[in-house]
């Protein structure tokens, strides 16, 4: 506990940033639940927060783009002419040697929890494949593997959790032998949070002696690389690029030679994929040039007018979507935190769950606070260089953020079969399908199996007869 001096200071600080309320249970507090305030309290820069308090509570005004921005240029998924069908055979041979040297580490964001899917637990140990029902941790555990094994090399994981979920997530990992991994190359941390307020400013208290916080979005992951020494295991394996991916993507390529070799080719630091969105009001971030850097404008930040202007040709001016898969330089990323990180605060409205001034628990019915939070894609005009490739949804982009609906588990799974149908059928082997087209089967396939369409050619003769109504793993 606190000396009655050191008490004394901190009462003063809380007075002078208007912040006294977070003691005002001080008496009724045990010996431990003291000391467990005084430290979160000890924690705050309260300069810096009375500045986040002065931009994003009191005078706040919602952000606006930019006046004058025009399309990002990018790479499209195939080569456009022969210049460059040739840069884009050396950027994947370049992808394939960096890879197989170990130079590339796999970064997953896995700080969320299942709610919407309607699990308790890591969104990570969500079942999702369609016959084996696999997590996602477990999908992409097998991939790593297969990776390393293709490429004859060692491939890090680095994963980064919430303070919510990390002694659970290392918990799965655990009981699941690290999916046979080698556990030294998986690297577990969490993120920081950032403190909680209410509309006027003040701090709110989760109870009596914790202070209510949250992640603070999955653009403080790059501080958290540092901050958890990260980047230092990184050094002493050689890893010099991160594959970032967020936890509910199934069907990313994590390893794409392709985009590797790109980013190193043209010595980007922060590279992006993208994809041409479905209509001009699809819930994805919007690449855009804005003083010669490539910067991702939010959807609910392009105006009307812009998001359905179109080409001559009849497509979208502004078609390219962010999907949150990034290629980052690892010398990137430390520059960002010497130079004193301080990415973007973006506010969110929230009903959040706090303790009222008599000590009650109150749960809003209706946003009551504000959370702040920073985005990766904030970054991205912070790099000396940065690049885009674009993919294709069918391939690589299967969100499984809700359990029924849109964007949902349910029709990940079916991506994920149409994708290993559209892989087998390309091999050669025939696929029963539905009057609409769709597959009349359940197919999956493991990394392990087959990490690539073209993977598929080499192994037909491990493909059995697909029957109608099959439900068939290959791994």
């Amino acid at each position: 506990m606190a000396p009655d001096k050191d008490l004394q200071n901190l009462k003063n600080v809380l007075k002078k940033h208007n912040q006294s309320h977070l003691l005002a249970f001080w008496p009724q507090m045990d010996t431990a639940q003291k000391q467990n305030l005084l430290a979160q309290i000890r924690r705050l820069d309260f300069d810096t927060i009375d500045q986040w308090l002065a931009d994003y509570v009191r005078d706040y005004t919602p952000a606006h783009p930019p006046h004058h921005f025009t399309p990002a240029p990018s790479y499209a998924p195939v080569p456009a002419d022969p210049d460059q069908e040739k840069k884009y055979t050396e950027a994947r041979r370049l992808g394939e040697k960096l890879t197989s040297q170990g130079k590339v580490a796999a970064f997953v964001v896995a700080g969320g929890q299942g709610t919407r899917l309607g699990f308790d637990g890591p969104k990570g140990n969500f079942p999702v494949s369609p016959v084996r029902n696999k997590t996602l941790f477990q999908i992409f555990a097998e991939t790593i593997a297969a990776v390393s094994e293709k490429y004859h090399t060692v491939c890090p994981w680095y994963v980064m959790t919430s303070p919510l979920n990390y002694h659970a997530t290392k918990d799965i990992f655990e009981a699941n032998d690290y999916y046979n991994l080698d556990r030294k190359n998986v690297f577990i941390f969490r993120q920081g949070t950032l403190p909680s307020f209410d509309l006027d400013g003040k701090i709110l208290l989760a109870e009596k002696d914790t202070i209510a916080s949250s992640p603070g979005g999955h653009g403080g992951s790059l501080k958290a690389l540092y901050d958890s020494r990260a980047i230092e295991n990184m050094k002493t394996q050689g890893v010099e690029y991160l594959s970032y991916w967020h936890i509910d993507n199934p069907l990313v390529n994590l390893f794409d030679p392709l985009f590797i070799g790109l980013h190193v080719l043209d010595a980007a630091e922060m590279s992006s994929k993208a994809l041409i969105k479905t209509g001009p009001f699809e819930k994805v971030g919007n690449f855009c040039l804005i003083d010669g850097k490539v910067t991702v404008i939010e959807y609910t930040d392009l105006p009307d007018d812009l998001a359905q202007k179109q080409n001559p040709d009849g497509s979208l001016l502004f078609e390219l979507g962010s999907i949150g898969i990034h290629v980052i330089s690892t010398s990137f990323v430390e520059r960002l935190n010497k130079d004193g990180f301080a990415l973007p605060l973006h506010r969110a409205d929230k009903k959040i769950p706090h303790i009222d001034e008599n000590g009650n628990l109150i749960r809003p019915t209706k946003p009551n606070g504000i959370k702040l939070e920073s985005f990766v894609f904030d970054a991205i005009p912070l790099a000396s260089k940065s690049i885009i490739l674009q993919t294709q949804r069918a391939e690589e982009f299967a969100p499984t953020k809700n359990l029924t609906g849109l964007d949902s588990a349910q029709t990940a799974r079916q991506m994920m079969i149409d994708r290993a149908a559209d892989w087998l059928e390309a091999a050669g082997v025939n696929i029963p399908r539905k009057h609409d087209g769709s597959p009349d089967c359940i197919l999956e396939i493991a990394p392990g199996f087959a990490l690539t369409r073209e993977d598929l050619a080499e192994k037909l003769d491990r493909i059995p007869r697909i029957g109608p109504g099959e439900k068939l793993c290959l791994d």
